[in-house]
């Protein structure tokens, strides 16, 4: 585990943030696919749960979502921390 703000972070979270951070910087832009869970294992060198993990944190999020038998797509870039949401009219 990695440290962020003095917490630490387990695997699928950094792989995770990695993921979001790539979103936000269009290597993966908005209806993007992302590759396949296995080639994700191959590149974080990460077992098969912990990709999925991450995947499902990306995706409660609403970062991505998921199209059975056809692929993980890109739905929404992640809001910068220093964004503070619109106010109520």
């Amino acid at each position: 585990m990695t440290e962020s703000a003095g917490l630490p972070l387990y695997r699928w979270q950094e792989i995770a943030q990695d993921i979001a951070e790539q979103i936000r910087t269009d290597r993966f832009p908005v209806g993007a696919r992302l590759p396949g869970e296995r080639l994700l294992c191959e590149e974080y060198g990460a077992a098969l749960g912990t990709i999925r993990r991450a995947v499902r944190e990306l995706k409660e999020q609403g970062l991505i979502g998921v199209v059975p038998a056809k692929g993980t797509y890109v739905l929404r870039k992640p809001q910068d921390n220093n964004e503070t949401p619109p106010a109520s009219e």
